[in-house]
């Protein structure tokens, strides 16, 4: 299971280990349990404080195993092997049950142990997923930090007929008691904003405490994280109000056209951005979500939870999210036949039929990578012809499993109630081929492009026909003291590296604003604090 390299990997790990561990496996005659076997015993030889017991005469899901501290109620469990992006989660909780202290702040982890209420967590996974190694890894954390919460990750590839009976078509899929709890990537503090009633009174009161920024950056995708580490080392008040750090780079999969990184992921490049972030004196406000901006010498930012927080100028950096088509049966189907994401529900759909709305780069990938997996793709284009690059349509129309229909206006999406069972789609071409045609299939994957983050500010500022916000050369917005950056604002190419350079064109301009207004102790505190770091 192992190879020589990662044992050495995992062998150095597994020294941090400083309490015993009992690993207990649930097996049985499967393929998948003699699989588990090898890589549990594989683990086993790797540390001496490690026992593996293996149990057949259990009532737990085969093949699962959990992770316990030995003479204690604390533990985790894996149903199935986790293996490809959830390794991580499987070293995180051996170190974690073994005693390596976890990565949260006191405030945190003390909120997790005054919980009170019994927890027991199910969430479905499956192991090409990228958002679902987090919601793994916060109730793992949570149920070791507060053994009253209990974490089982079941990975969907290996137990079909559970997904098949709760009708899960998107991962992560979080259940708490027996109940849908949430879908999607979620950290530790989402998920105790959900447990805890009383967190957003209390957040809202600690933030409305804070001091006046010099700058106040709205997002923490790649323009929010640039803009704030230009500000920072300014040697101003920073602040970062982000809904979720990392932004939309989060549900990217490949990256391979950042300049100097030849390839990586969203995940690991949004951890790399928090980093480099964390380096200098910034406040990160995580988990919040801005609700309204009220220009003024100070300008002030409202967020959904109550809170009004002030600054002396604001990078908004919000980004964008999926563009939904708006059709009837797509916001019924969302998570149970309608997705966003290929690479993270697209195992959920093996041997099944889907669909592909879009032509465009994302659109055409999806079918491609799609088409690996499932029975067959159909991919639905607006326009007359696909827009992807000459040699993704190549890739394309080389597979024997996809139907390309060009000039289709999707009308409809359909299900039985629990599920999409069906689309329809209008031939745009008219005549005797205007009334519209029915697809049966299981799944509908929408890759149409991005909508910017803007509603808030409608009214509030000038924004384009798209509701992207409109910017000048500098990034100035319609409002005097506020910057705009990244795939929000009117800027072409949304790309990451794009968004960057914006990011800290806009911290660049607001410091120039900052020192050229009238208030002079801003240029006071930055020489002031230059001078002390020289």
């Amino acid at each position: 299971m192992l190879d020589a390299t990662l044992k050495a990997q995992l062998k150095a790990y597994l020294e941090k280990v400083v309490q015993p561990i009992e690993i207990v496996a649930s097996l049985d005659d499967s393929a998948k349990s003699v699989e588990l076997r090898e890589l549990l015993q594989e683990i086993d030889l790797l540390s001496e404080r490690i026992t593996l017991v293996e149990r057949r005469d259990d009532a737990e899901r085969k093949p699962s195993f959990s992770i316990n501290r030995a003479g204690s109620d604390v533990g985790v469990r894996f149903a199935g092997i986790p293996m490809g992006h959830e390794f991580t989660s499987l070293v995180l909780a051996l170190l974690q049950v073994g005693g390596h202290p976890v990565k949260l702040d006191q405030a945190t982890i003390e909120q997790i142990r005054n919980l009170d209420g019994d927890y027991a967590f199910e969430t479905y996974i499956s192991l090409t997923c990228q958002n679902c190694p987090e919601v793994v890894q916060a109730l793992n954390v949570m149920s070791i930090i507060n053994p009253r919460i209990r974490a089982v990750t079941i990975d969907g590839g290996v137990f079909p007929a559970e997904v098949e009976a709760r009708q899960i078509m998107a991962v992560p899929t979080i259940y708490l008691n027996g109940a849908v709890f949430g879908q999607g990537r979620s950290g530790v503090e989402e998920i105790l904003a959900k447990l805890d009633s009383n967190a957003g009174a209390r957040q809202a009161e600690q933030l409305s405490k804070k001091d006046v920024f010099d700058v106040l950056i709205v997002g923490g995708g790649p323009a929010g994280a640039a803009a704030a580490i230009y500000a920072a080392r300014k040697g101003i008040r920073t602040g970062v109000l982000a809904e979720r750090f990392g932004g939309q780079v989060l549900d990217t999969l490949a990256i391979e056209n950042f300049v100097s990184v030849k390839e990586t992921d969203g995940p690991h490049f949004a951890i790399a951005l928090e980093q480099h972030v964390k380096s200098y004196e910034v406040d990160i406000m995580n988990m919040q979500r801005a609700a309204k901006l009220v220009p003024g010498r100070l300008i002030e930012i409202t967020t959904a939870n109550g809170a009004v927080l002030k600054a002396k100028s604001v990078v908004l950096a919000t980004g964008a999210r999926w563009r939904e088509i708006n059709v009837p049966g797509e916001q019924q189907y969302r998570n149970h036949g309608v997705a966003y994401c290929p690479h993270c529900d697209g195992p959920l759909f093996k041997g099944k039929r889907v669909a592909v709305i879009g032509g465009g780069n994302s659109g055409v990938e999806a079918a491609i990578d799609l088409a690996g997996l499932v029975k067959h793709v159909t991919l639905i284009e607006f326009g007359a012809e696909l827009r992807a690059d000459a040699v993704l349509q190549r890739k394309l129309h080389s597979l024997r499993n996809v139907t390309v229909i060009t000039s289709a206006a999707t009308t409809e999406i359909h299900g039985d109630g629990s599920k999409v069972n069906a689309l329809s789609y209008k031939d745009r071409n008219g005549g005797a081929n205007d009334e519209l045609k029915r697809v049966e299939l299981e799944g509908v994957f929408v890759q149409i492009g991005l909508v910017p983050n803007t509603e808030w500010l409608k009214g509030t500022l000038a924004l384009s026909r798209h509701g992207e916000i409109e910017v000048d050369a500098r990034g100035q917005t319609s409002i005097p003291g506020v910057f705009a950056a990244g795939d929000v604002t009117t800027v072409p190419y949304k790309q990451i590296v794009i968004a960057v350079g914006e990011g800290a064109k806009a911290a660049l301009s607001a410091f120039d604003h900052l020192i050229r207004s009238d208030d002079d102790e801003v240029v006071e505190e930055s020489a002031e604090k230059q001078a002390m770091t020289a």
